[in-house]
């Protein structure tokens, strides 16, 4: 995850170590081509601003997960790109740095006119998938609210800038909402869900029709939103408690509220969130990974960024294996359960690729989507059912967000 970030310099790609699974049937492969795919959670800005990385360019073998190339051969349709400000490494500079991030989307996009457009709505996402030559729509997404320093303003200045959801939290608490990363800590103050603020923030962001995103929070803070928000919400990448313990995860009465609210749970794909037994098993061997990544710094401590990434890719590699990545099959447990137990027109993908260092097997870049749309043909899926999966339920959510949105777009805006 992108705590790992600040100790190993860089966000790293899942190793192409494991064996693939069974190719993708002729079936799975006509439904995932029809199918409008929205992947709601990328954190490649990092990637863009610090390495300098081009989404153009050819990736080396088995680092990272997205590119253009990538994105292509698993048919992406819509990406939302993440917008992610370490809270350490940032103090007193959140808007600022976030707004690098967002500048660094926005050259991708007019470096690749071609291949990438910038939507700003439910509508320009299909333009961009429409006719014979279909673009990458182009989203964004503010991960936590820190971002917004306190501004209603600057929530605001997102959105024009093309910022379509902003996750409340990230993993740490703000001044006016409680993160689910943080709760344990006696140093940390917590308001037991929203503040009279940060119900402000939530009711802003549906008067735009900015997505609220729902991943990270307490699950007080959870039920706060839902008490508020008068637009369905989004989770852009969480998975399960039920199948998986992590706190970041949503419990069955939270995956229920989602439904009822209208709204749609992204299934993440990090294996230490939807696996306990990889979870336990990476967190045993965290000294051991800390000394092997301290050494693996200070060797490449002069070199540039992109060496720097390849260099703790590849000892990465070696501590996954270790820990034994999760077979596909329990990814699409999280799918499963949520789709029993919300509804199937509330669960979506949110991979959050280039923000995680362990994916399932066979998952190994945005490539590989057509895996999922396989294993979900193998569960008795149909293609509706899967197409509304890959993308139908995320684009019916934005589209109910800018309806509410227009209704409320007559109240003045709040000035805090």
């Amino acid at each position: 995850m992108k705590r790992f970030v600040l100790a190993a310099v860089s966000l790293l790609g899942a190793p192409v170590l494991a064996a693939e699974p069974p190719g993708v049937s002729a079936k799975a492969r006509a439904i995932h081509e029809s199918a409008l795919i929205i992947d709601t959670h990328l954190d490649t800005p990092l990637r863009m601003l610090d390495e300098g990385f081009d989404l153009g360019s050819k990736s080396p073998e088995g680092v990272g997960h997205v590119d253009l190339a990538r994105a292509r051969a698993g048919n992406l349709g819509a990406g939302f790109f993440s917008i992610w400000v370490s809270p350490q490494e940032h103090s007193g500079r959140y808007t600022h740095r976030a707004l690098r991030l967002i500048d660094a989307v926005l050259q991708q996009v007019e470096r690749h006119p071609e291949e990438m457009v910038l939507a700003l709505s439910s509508k320009d996402i299909v333009a961009a998938r429409s006719g014979k030559k279909k673009r990458l729509a182009t989203l964004m997404g503010v991960e936590g609210g820190h971002a917004i320093e306190d501004d209603l303003g600057v929530l605001r200045l997102f959105y024009r800038l093309g910022v379509r959801y902003m996750t409340l939290t990230w993993s740490n608490s703000t001044g006016w909402a409680d993160s689910s990363g943080d709760l344990d800590d006696p140093k940390v103050k917590h308001h037991g869900g929203l503040t009279d603020f940060g119900r402000d923030v939530v009711r802003e962001m549906n008067r735009l029709g900015m997505l609220v995103d729902v991943s990270h929070v307490a699950d007080a803070t959870f039920f706060d939103v839902m008490k508020v928000t008068r637009a369905p919400v989004i989770a852009s990448h969480s998975s399960a408690r039920a199948l998986a313990s992590h706190p970041r995860n949503m419990t069955d009465a939270m995956l229920k509220a989602v439904a009822a609210n209208g709204g749609v749970v992204m299934v993440n794909f990090y294996a230490a969130f939807i696996d306990d037994e990889f979870r336990e098993a990476y967190a045993a061997m965290a000294p051991e990974r800390k000394a092997a990544f301290d050494a693996v710094e200070a060797r490449h401590a002069n070199a540039d960024a992109a060496t720097r990434f390849r260099a703790t890719f590849l000892e990465t590699s070696v501590w996954v294996e270790k820990a034994k990545r999760p077979p596909l099959e329990v990814l699409i447990n999280h799918i499963d359960h949520i789709a029993k137990v919300a509804g199937v027109a509330h669960v979506g993908l949110g991979s959050d690729f280039d923000g995680i260092d362990a994916t399932p097997q066979g998952i190994d870049s945005v490539a590989d989507l057509p895996r999922i749309t396989e294993a979900l043909v193998a569960r008795g899926y149909t293609r509706e059912q899967i197409h509304k999966i890959l993308g139908g339920n995320l684009l019916r959510v934005f589209q109910e967000a800018e309806r509410v949105s227009h209704e409320l777009r007559a109240a003045p805006a709040t000035n805090r």
